[in-house]
């Protein structure tokens, strides 16, 4: 993936370096990484698995913004940490002119835990959504330890899938789709809301693909080949059958929280190949077979 030089980055958006206080992530004792991974990865709202009564994250101050120096494309050369802040400026570019009144979400990057409007949270639970105060959140060992241990290729384009996908959740929220799926409380299976939600945002992130590599003025200035299969990587090692079989050694799609391998290679495929959001209705009969 390459980055255009003079292109104008925004890292007003951007937020990291915090460490939320006190408790831990509410799972079962004994639960390893890669089964928290399992029961929440991308997940847009880790409310179930939070501890309860955390407060809503501090507002930070913009000078102490770790991010405030990147400012242009060339600035990742300097510092390959501003490429955060291409990901996110160039997604929500897209979104600001294809949507109709977005609303831009914030990119907190933390280092072992955070507070979060939908409570505490840790990294082992992934990057993930929180509608509550519509922000996404990562720290970034989950793209140097935990995608490698479920075989991702890794790679620019892998991490800029996974931030896209969760951006897609933002767009899910804005546009009510989400609280309807919330409405309808937990639930799993291949034709379930909860997996055609996920399923949603891997097509939006495709749609975004498809609007960085289309043009060499925006700030991504080439998407090559090796970068969208690393992205389809990126997609398939996430699948649940690929993550039950790598847990278990069997697949139970009844579990399903966020669709198959080959479902979330389908949904960024369509996304990419139309490059129209409007082609993202996985809730429309027939779309889920």
């Amino acid at each position: 993936m390459q980055y255009n030089p003079g292109a104008q980055l925004d890292p007003s958006q951007m937020g990291g370096g915090g460490r939320g206080r006190g408790g831990t992530v509410a799972v079962g004792g004994g639960a390893s990484i890669i089964i928290v991974i399992l029961a929440l990865l991308f997940g847009f709202d880790p409310g179930a698995l939070l501890g309860g009564g955390s407060p809503a994250p501090q507002q930070q101050d913009p000078a102490a913004n770790p991010y405030r120096h990147c400012l242009e494309g060339a600035d990742i050369q300097e510092d390959p940490e501003c490429r955060w802040v291409a990901y996110q400026t160039s997604i929500q570019n897209y979104w600001k002119q294809a949507l109709p009144g977005y609303e831009p979400a914030r990119t907190n990057i933390f280092d072992g835990a955070v507070n979060t409007a939908c409570g505490q949270a840790s990294s082992d639970l992934g990057p993930f959504y929180c509608p509550a105060d519509q922000a996404v959140y990562f720290d970034t060992s989950f793209f140097q330890q935990m995608l490698p241990q479920l075989g991702a290729e890794g790679g620019d384009a892998a991490e800029a899938y996974v931030i896209a996908h969760e951006y897609g959740h933002h767009i899910s929220n804005l546009t009510g789709i989400m609280e309807q799926v919330q409405r309808q409380g937990q639930t799993s299976g291949p034709n379930s809301p909860a997996v055609r939600l996920e399923l949603q945002a891997d097509c939006y992130a495709g749609v975004w693909l498809n609007y960085a590599s289309s043009d060499a003025d925006n700030i991504i200035s080439e998407v090559t080949e090796d970068d969208l299969d690393r992205a389809v990587n990126a997609a398939e090692v996430v699948g649940d059958d690929h993550i039950q079989r790598m847990q278990a050694g069997r697949i139970n799609p009844d579990q399903w929280t966020h669709g198959s391998s080959q479902m979330r290679k389908q949904w960024l495929a369509q996304g990419f190949n139309s490059g129209d959001p409007n082609q993202c209705n996985t809730f429309a009969a027939g779309a889920i077979n």
